[in-house]
């Protein structure tokens, strides 16, 4: 049994386990990390880096935005050149675009922050929790991430969304 996945276990011996939000559905005592369901893959965008990452951030944050203001907004101080590199990586892998204004380029995201992320989360729940929503939910209530207040709060907020109430 050395090498198998438990799912709705959790064994505190285990020599990997998560003890976040998707947690308690999964441990792990081994498991292939480089290799995805191929064909969820192609529904989903590309994984990002760290500094890709902390771009993104900005991009969402500051709505349309140049290279040269994003490297000023950098925490660490990187070439222009480093950042056009970085915005055209993230423009292949389709989470920013750009329009050309003059000689300038300005970057904008594709889509909003909320919606890559649920599908970041979905890509978690259905490779951790065989895709049961209910048990991330279940474990995030059980682990205190998520009282009951604030999931009755998100019910109604996502009720009034539907209704088109927002």
């Amino acid at each position: 049994m050395s090498g198998d996945l438990h799912i709705g276990a959790t064994r505190p011996e285990a020599p990997w386990s998560w003890a976040g939000p998707v947690l308690r559905c999964v441990t792990l005592h081994r498991i292939a990390f480089n290799r995805m369901d191929e064909t969820k893959m192609d529904e989903t965008l590309p994984d990002l880096g760290d500094l890709e990452r902390d771009v993104m951030q900005l991009v969402w944050a500051e709505g349309p935005i140049t290279a040269e203001a994003v490297r000023e907004q950098l925490p660490r101080r990187l070439k222009e050149s480093t950042v056009r590199t970085v915005l055209r990586r993230l423009e292949d892998k389709g989470y920013v675009g750009h329009t050309v204004e003059g000689r300038t380029y300005v970057y904008q995201a594709t889509e909003a922050r909320g919606r890559v992320a649920a599908r970041a989360v979905q890509r978690i729940v259905d490779w951790f929790c065989n895709g049961s929503v209910d048990e991330v939910l279940v474990g995030m209530v059980d682990t205190a991430m998520l009282d009951r207040k604030r999931l009755r709060m998100l019910t109604d907020r996502m009720s009034q969304t539907k209704s088109g109430k927002k």
